[in-house]
């Protein structure tokens, strides 16, 4: 069976998530789908300090996380950023492509690693199910082409990336994808909600990894239940259980992103993997 190499970059610091049980899942399914072995391993980042080398691995999926994403003077983010700096270097360079794809606090971090935007923490906790508008960028990418408009996405963020830096995105051929719903009746900047940073590298500050059922089935524990009423009450609640249930918000969304992202990133190596048969 083809082999690719998968590195998951996991930005939990030990913190119980759902994120790294739904990527996982969604490796599963596309090694069913593909035919394909992922030969996958997890990098405690955070807590342990622990990276892959960049040349032991294909593809890279860099987790959500807790915390702040703003700067510090931990080894770690400094190692971190010398990896990410190196995945880009080496994909302007001749040979297989390294395709990295950054979930909510990896793609804090990376934007604002690269000077994307003002990073900064949300005058409150933004958690539920969320509407996302796509640009235009979004609405041509090879990614999220498929998702409709608005699509919605499991969100769950204090911090956030604002008033993007359309200079630098210009100057690194980066393009952001969608924004965060339109609030007319509130004067504050909509959130940058993913961005192309290159052809190999997506980053969506929303939850594409989240699966619909499962989530639903967490959120309808007791403990979780009244941990969400006792933090954003009743009604908020309830709608998020009533989107989790529909599956044509996060399931369609589970569905298309990281899946596709898989697809591209394999599809480099198909004629490898053919010769390898």
């Amino acid at each position: 069976m083809p082999t690719i190499r998968l590195a998951i970059l996991d930005m939990y610091m030990g913190a119980a998530n759902e994120g790294m049980r739904c990527i996982r899942q969604l490796i599963r399914r596309a090694e069913a789908e593909h035919g394909i072995h992922f030969a996958t391993e997890t990098f405690d980042v955070r807590g342990q300090d622990q990276l892959p080398r960049l040349t032991d691995f294909d593809v890279f999926i860099s987790s959500g996380g807790p915390g702040s994403p703003l700067a510090t003077d931990d080894a770690w983010e400094n190692n971190y950023f010398q990896f990410v700096d190196e995945l880009f270097a080496h994909n302007q360079t001749l040979g297989p492509r390294k395709y990295l794809l950054l979930i909510c606090h990896s793609f804090q971090l990376v934007s604002r690693h690269l000077g994307l935007g003002e990073l900064g923490k949300r005058k409150s906790t933004s958690f539920g199910v969320m509407p996302v508008h796509l640009t235009d960028a979004g609405h041509a990418d090879p990614v999220l082409h498929a998702l409709p408009e608005p699509f919605f996405a499991v969100d769950s963020r204090d911090y956030q990336l604002t008033h993007p830096n359309l200079e630098r995105l210009g100057a690194l051929g980066a393009e952001i994808l969608c924004l965060e719903k339109e609030r007319p009746h509130v004067a504050l900047a909509r959130a940058v909600m993913a961005i192309r940073f290159s052809p190999e590298v997506l980053g969506t500050q929303f939850h594409p990894e989240a699966d619909g059922e499962g989530i639903l089935r967490y959120m309808l524990t007791d403990e979780r239940k009244q941990q969400v009423i006792t933090a954003y009450g009743e009604d908020k609640y309830d709608e998020m259980v009533r989107l989790l249930a529909d599956p044509a918000t996060i399931e369609l969304t589970e569905g298309i992103v990281v899946p596709t992202f898989l697809r591209l990133a394999v599809a480099q190596f198909a004629p490898a993997l053919a010769l390898a048969n």
